[in-house]
């Protein structure tokens, strides 16, 4: 199994980076591969909704979003960390997920999705929730043993929030139970019947 792990931090090493490592010790130890992606020291700019990737089969802007395309196909979960800025998550993580999510074209149903927000003080909730929307696109969401979150302020703090870094790995635990549990099932019961998508909008 593989587990690909996006760091939304422009930090490599801070504290976002503190609390994706505490969940690969976890992941380690049910050999469990993972990949860390740096996201938020990249230039990575927004969507435009062109469309061209419909018609190409990738993102028209050719950056680390295509580049990290097949890693996600190939990954059995996705953990996306993000820093807390200004009560959101990194603008540049933003960009990337969205082009991310929109510019892929395989099935994600039987994907495990976990978000972290590291914040200093507040405001993990609302990052929390901005995150968790990609993976309610249809893939199925870990919970740990609250609402997943770990605070620090200075580089290196986060590993002195005793219960964040016990929610970390309550997280990642619950995430190799998930996609056991998802592996086991696609194999004895197959996948579910999916019925051929129907888009509206307001007017018609």
């Amino acid at each position: 199994m593989n587990v690909l792990m996006i760091n939304g931090s422009p930090n490599q090493n801070g504290n976002t980076a503190i609390a994706l490592n505490e969940m690969k010790k976890i992941f380690d130890e049910a050999e469990i591969e993972t990949e860390i992606v740096t996201v938020g020291n990249k230039d990575i700019r927004g969507c435009t909704g062109c469309g061209r990737c419909f018609i190409i089969g990738k993102c028209v802007f050719d950056d680390l979003v295509n580049e990290t395309v097949p890693k996600f196909e190939k990954a059995d979960g996705l953990v996306i960390a993000s820093p807390v800025y200004f009560g959101s998550a990194n603008g540049t993580l933003i960009s990337f997920l969205d082009r991310l999510y929109y510019s892929k074209h395989f099935d994600i149903t039987t994907k495990v999705g976990a978000s972290v927000a590291v914040t200093r003080r507040g405001v993990t909730t609302s990052t929390y929730d901005e995150l968790n929307k990609y993976f309610a696109m249809g893939m199925a969401i870990a919970q740990g043993q609250y609402w997943n979150g770990v605070h620090g302020a200075a580089p290196g703090e986060a590993s002195y929030d005793a219960e964040g870094m016990q929610q970390m790995r309550t997280l990642a635990r619950n995430m190799v139970f998930l996609m056991k549990v998802i592996a086991d099932g696609k194999e004895k019961y197959g996948l579910p019947k999916k019925e051929r998508l129907t888009l509206t909008n307001f007017i018609r």
